[in-house]
């Protein structure tokens, strides 16, 4: 594990981002790579738990806009983000990388309850850990999730994966004057609203001094270089 800066990480994957060039669903290809990329960090001695979205299966937010029961509709963007866990699940175990699911919302027949010490012990014995199912409340972000899961393991930072490589001023694919960040201050990303993690997840890290790291999640070897401290997208932390 010598010259590595992160030794436990949480890994924050959005569910649009497993779509690929896809509108919906999951693509094949992009599960592959992810799979391939924790597995390279993973043999460094690096110890991995992920947390991943729903919206490319279904968003609760946008149900809700749409007449649906807010919670109901939460309820079942955390349901999707069962189903992409144990997609992760599947794509890692090809490639020889053994995992846990675990889920904020109980189905024993296809991932473990959420139990801190539990995801803890798995981390040390060198398994991958998922979590799914959000907080298992509604109102909730898998972003808050992210924040909260990497504070109750002990990690060391939060790895958000975006399609982008860092924080812009801007959306650098609609506007080319846009402008990357390589720090901000928590306090920074609240006050103009930067689309970098939802407040709670934000204000939840302030308040812990929690980093996080946004990066391109499509880029081959950014996250091995990103656990070796090199310079890669934007950090988030207190300042």
């Amino acid at each position: 594990m010598a010259g590595l800066v992160y030794r436990r990480i949480l890994l924050k994957i959005s569910g649009e981002a497993l779509a690929g060039a896809q509108e919906y669903g999951l693509s094949a290809e992009v599960l592959g790579f992810i799979a391939a990329e924790v597995r390279e960090v993973r043999g460094l001695g690096v110890e991995i738990a992920m947390v991943v979205g729903g919206g490319n299966i279904f968003r609760g937010g946008e149900a809700s806009a749409r007449g649906m029961d807010r919670a109901s509709a939460d309820y079942m963007g955390m349901l999707a983000t069962v189903m992409n866990g144990l997609a992760l699940q599947s794509a890692l175990e090809k490639l020889g990388v053994d995992t846990r699911v675990q889920t904020a919302i109980e189905m024993r027949e296809v991932a473990e309850p959420f139990i801190r010490r539990r995801a803890v012990r798995h981390l040390e014995k060198g398994r991958v850990v998922i979590f799914v199912g959000g907080t298992g409340n509604p109102y909730f972000t898998t972003d808050t999730a992210a924040a909260l899961r990497a504070m109750e393991i002990g990690a060391d930072v939060v790895f958000k994966a975006t399609k982008v490589d860092g924080v812009y001023t801007a959306d650098p694919k609609t506007d080319p004057t846009a402008v990357k960040f390589d720090e901000l201050s928590y306090i920074e990303v609240l006050s103009r609203r930067l689309k970098v993690m939802d407040s709670t997840a934000i204000s939840l890290c302030m308040d812990n001094k929690f980093p996080i790291v946004v990066f391109n999640l499509h880029e081959s070897g950014c996250l091995r270089r990103l656990v070796r401290g090199e310079r890669v997208g934007t950090l988030v932390r207190g300042g």
